[in-house]
């Protein structure tokens, strides 16, 4: 299976950031080719991959794959001992549910608290409907953890035990609620802290940090524009 992951600036690009850490954890290799976000041409560009013109899209032979969850559902089907999604049933089924979740909610997060890796990790002012995103979130991953993270045969530090495709889809939170320094539970916490662990989140962190790429008007200290 040779595989080609189109994505977006890694500072900016929140929903590339799923499939590529997924990719990453779960030891499939792929080509990755980054395609600079509000620059001029970049549509055009995404839209030689993708009808939509958003990344990510998967390239896989004559296939083309764009949407974040679509693509971790192919990968999971072409690559079952990858363990992208649970082998214990109930995890399974929670882990799509707490996935699609993600992948269809939490829009005043997503506008108020935008991906921007160059911000320096601090307290800033959060909307009132971007805080009941929050709350949600911090009690879905506290529920995760007790009910599937701790158990003796699928235990782990992340939200249904071992790192997988949900955990993917709540990456680009993990960022965003570190990045504005905002407080959750202990458990949460410990969540987010196993993720910001994994070699594979400091290696696209690393990659951000190096991009000479800046958004019109978005200055590093205070994002204007969201990431895709």
């Amino acid at each position: 299976m040779s595989l080609t992951l189109i994505i977006g600036n890694k500072n900016y690009s929140s929903w590339s950031l799923r499939p590529w850490l997924a990719m990453k954890v779960a030891g499939l290799a792929f080509d990755e080719k980054v395609i600079p976000l509000y620059e001029p041409g970049s549509r055009e560009q995404v839209l030689k991959y993708s009808p939509a013109g958003k990344v990510p899209v998967l390239l896989d032979g004559d296939a083309a794959i764009w949407e974040s969850l679509a693509i971790l559902e192919y990968l999971a089907e072409k690559s079952p001992k990858a363990g992208l999604w649970p082998a214990d049933p109930l995890a399974r089924s929670h882990a799509r549910v707490v996935a699609n979740e993600m992948h269809g909610g939490f829009l005043p997060l997503r506008r108020n608290c935008p991906m921007n890796l160059w911000l320096p990790v601090k307290r800033r002012p959060v909307s009132d409907d971007a805080m009941d995103d929050v709350r949600r979130i911090d009690a879905l991953w506290s529920d995760c953890r007790a009910r599937f993270g701790q158990k003796a045969d699928i235990g782990g530090p992340f939200l249904v035990g071992a790192i997988g495709a949900a955990d993917a889809m709540y990456a680009q939170v993990v960022e965003r609620l570190n990045s504005f320094g905002i407080q959750v539970s202990a458990a949460s916490r410990a969540y987010m802290d196993a993720m910001m662990a994994l070699p594979a989140w400091n290696e696209w962190r690393a990659a951000a940090l190096k991009e000479p790429w800046v958004m019109q008007g978005n200055e590093p200290d205070w994002p204007l524009v969201r990431g895709l």
